[in-house]
């Protein structure tokens, strides 16, 4: 079973964690059936962008990086305080540490974030919310080569540049832990 991880900021964007759960949720019934997904914040309830609560399975001092393949980084928005948990040493940390085992990281819009500011982007490509050119120039300003496409991956880190690139981003994802075949099926039985 390959075990992803939902890492959940304060002020995150409930459409952006909900496609790593629909796809991966979506293979584990209807595709291969080797994958699973959890979620983990920095205390047991986190609050999204828009105020709904999510009670989550893991606070983030119980992680265990070997039990998982992958990590999922949804973006989310300042005025909700999504930074204030996106920058938490013990974001950086964990982010930092699922790299070092070379596990994959996939993150939307603002998600690549809280990944840029653990260190790991330094000198890679990446991308993040293209609607406000302040945002790029803040990731460049973070040590990323910044391009301006709608998905960029490097080095197994996967950023975009917003919601619009969400679902194609969970695929992805589906794809690195299964393969292409099974993704493509999920994405036909969930009709895209």
């Amino acid at each position: 079973m390959k075990r992803v991880l939902l890492l959940l900021a304060e002020g995150f964007e409930i459409y952006e964690a909900s496609v790593f759960i629909d796809v991966i949720g979506w293979n584990l019934t209807a595709g291969n059936g080797q994958t699973e997904l959890f979620t983990c914040g920095l205390k047991k309830e986190v609050k999204s962008t828009f105020n709904q609560i999510l009670i989550v399975d893991y606070v983030i001092d119980e992680i265990e990086i070997d039990d998982f393949e992958a990590l999922a980084i949804p973006g989310g928005f300042e005025e909700y305080n999504f930074y204030t948990d996106a920058y938490n040493h013990k974001f950086s940390e964990i982010i930092k540490s699922f790299h070092e085992k070379e596990k994959i990281i996939a993150s939307i819009c603002t998600g690549a974030f809280p990944v840029a500011k653990s260190g790991i982007l330094n000198d890679k490509n990446g991308t993040t919310y293209n609607q406000n050119p302040l945002r790029q120039e803040q990731l460049k300003n973070m040590g990323v080569n910044v391009i301006n496409e709608p998905i960029v991956d490097d080095d197994n880190i996967i950023t975009s540049w917003n919601p619009s690139t969400a679902m194609n981003v969970a695929f992805l994802l589906l794809e690195r832990l299964t393969d292409k075949e099974n993704a493509n099926l999920i994405k036909k039985k969930m009709g895209f």
